[in-house]
């Protein structure tokens, strides 16, 4: 084989093992009562198309754990995702599906530090909650407009579920009384305020994605940061103060290019996370 040839085998080599390990590594947060053998489809079919991308899945807060208060479950989870960071200098991306996008959300804000380059949130409550079907399975008879006097308390605030609901009647209550989503939505300010807003707009890709026939998200528009009015009337995401305000950062990344939404009919809340086209679509073109 001559010099040339040899130097033809080791640039192919060279080029298709970078191309082979370009892919960012994902971290990839189960909702509420589920674990991570509900996400293990994702990571497969992630691997699949993108193959050598290291996947990692959590397996923390599992089940009826997933229940613990939103700020415990952000720290630690939030301690694994920057000892990854560590070993990843060159970046990672984030997944959240249903309650793990809002807990992906206050670890970017939490730990600011990150290197997350592009994070998903999956069908997630990010403006907050205001219904009850999915409650029904441990709160039954429960019901919207009574649900405050339960979340709003010393011992609703005790569940991750209380510390998002968002009751659009009793805003007041809300602010005073919730001690997760008001902070991080830095609609009550903080020493930190600075400190959330910079863990968002540090993010080179923000993705949204929820859709009308989600059945679960209530309303489906908080997946957009979208939400009700005191009329239940849903204001979109540009149209309310956290965004006109860019109270953490949304409307910068917006401006910058770095937000998209996507709305997809036909989805149910519990499949956005096995739905291959979902995935392959909606998902896998983004972890680059």
């Amino acid at each position: 084989m001559s010099v040339c040839e040899n130097w033809a085998v080791i640039f192919t080599y060279l080029f298709l093992g970078t191309c082979i390990t370009a892919y960012k590594p994902v971290v990839i947060i189960h909702g509420v009562l589920s674990g991570n053998i509900t996400m293990l489809p994702m990571a497969e079919r992630i691997k699949q198309a993108h193959p050598g991308t290291k996947v990692y899945v959590t397996d923390k807060f599992a089940g009826f754990s997933s229940l613990t208060p939103m700020w415990h479950q952000i720290q630690e989870m939030g301690e694994d995702l920057m000892k990854i960071s560590a070993d990843h200098p060159e970046g990672i991306n984030l997944i959240g599906y249903s309650q793990g996008g809002l807990i992906a959300r206050g670890i970017l804000e939490q730990f600011p530090n990150h290197v997350v380059d592009t994070f998903i949130s999956l069908s997630s409550p990010q403006a907050g909650q205001y219904g009850t079907k999915f409650l029904h399975l441990f709160f039954p008879g429960m019901v919207c407009h009574t649900a405050y006097e339960l979340f709003y308390s010393s011992i609703g605030q005790h569940t991750s579920i209380g510390n998002y609901w968002n009751d659009p009647h009793h805003q007041g209550l809300y602010r005073n009384y919730s001690r997760f989503l008001p902070y991080i939505n830095n609609e009550v300010l903080s020493s930190q305020s600075n400190t959330y807003k910079y863990g968002i707009t540090k993010l080179r890709k923000l993705i949204l994605i929820g859709g009308p026939d989600d059945g679960v998200i209530t309303p489906w528009q908080s997946s957009h940061f979208g939400y009700f009015d005191d009329n239940e009337e849903v204001v979109e995401l540009r149209g309310r103060k956290a965004y006109v305000l860019d109270k953490f950062g949304l409307k910068t990344l917006d401006k910058r290019g770095r937000l998209t939404l996507i709305e997809l009919s036909g989805v149910s809340h519990y499949d956005w996370h096995t739905n291959k086209t979902v995935i392959d679509k909606y998902i896998v073109p983004f972890l680059s």
